[in-house]
């Protein structure tokens, strides 16, 4: 996992035309996102329609990423972050925990940028699958360049879940997507581009990446 500096970021919503910014503490975020080989490590499946070990597992739902990052942790002998309640329906993140997570989208957008300030962290065509180069297929992680602090595929390949949610007032529980997919077109691969989804759909172009807090 990379160690991201802590900073400030101020997000925007094109729709309302809302903006905030946040202030981030150091954290650590995964260098690509989670592959088919570790889920199946670690929950015994391979729920994505493509198949490698090192494509990024997709199919998966944001309940799914949560359950995921919980397990993880209890391999490594790390606190959950997560308490599921006895419903499977409510969830709560306990921030004092050093067990695995999905960044906030806050996280993920500073991360993203890597102290750049335009739409892409370099040229989209080297940084990123889309559908311009992508042969409208999923490809292994790590295959495009990195950005500055050496993360991998924060555009384009596969969406990210993120732990927020999107706009409770208008869509209720959905949460939060980040960074485009293999099929999006240019404009959906910018790091400022949020996307939403229903915690329990299952996309074959949304993935997540692994976050833990710094201690």
């Amino acid at each position: 996992m990379i160690a991201v500096p802590p900073g400030e970021v101020t997000l925007s919503d094109r729709r309302t035309r809302r903006t905030w910014t946040v202030v981030l503490a150091p954290y650590r975020l995964a260098a690509h996102p989670v592959t088919q080989g570790l889920y199946e490590r670690v929950t015994g499946l391979r729920p994505s329609t493509a198949r490698g070990d090192r494509l990024p597992v997709e199919g998966v739902s944001w309940w799914d990423a949560v359950r995921f990052c919980n397990a993880l942790s209890e391999r490594a002998g790390l606190a959950p972050a997560y308490r599921v309640g006895a419903d499977g329906e409510s969830v709560a993140w306990d921030a004092s925990a050093d067990g695995y997570r999905l960044p906030t989208e806050a996280e993920w957008e500073h991360a993203c940028r890597a102290g750049t300030s335009g739409p892409h962290y370099g040229p989209l065509d080297d940084i990123a699958w889309y559908r311009a180069n992508s042969g409208e297929r999923v490809h292994d992680v790590g295959g495009r360049q990195a950005n500055p602090w050496g993360l991998y595929d924060m555009l384009g390949n596969v969406w990210d879940w993120c732990w927020d949610v999107y706009d409770a007032e208008v869509y209720g529980g959905y949460r939060v997507l980040r960074g485009g997919g293999w099929f999006d077109e240019h404009w959906s691969c910018r790091a400022s581009a949020r996307r939403r989804s229903h915690p329990s759909y299952r996309v074959d172009d949304v993935g997540f990446r692994l976050a833990r807090s710094s201690r």
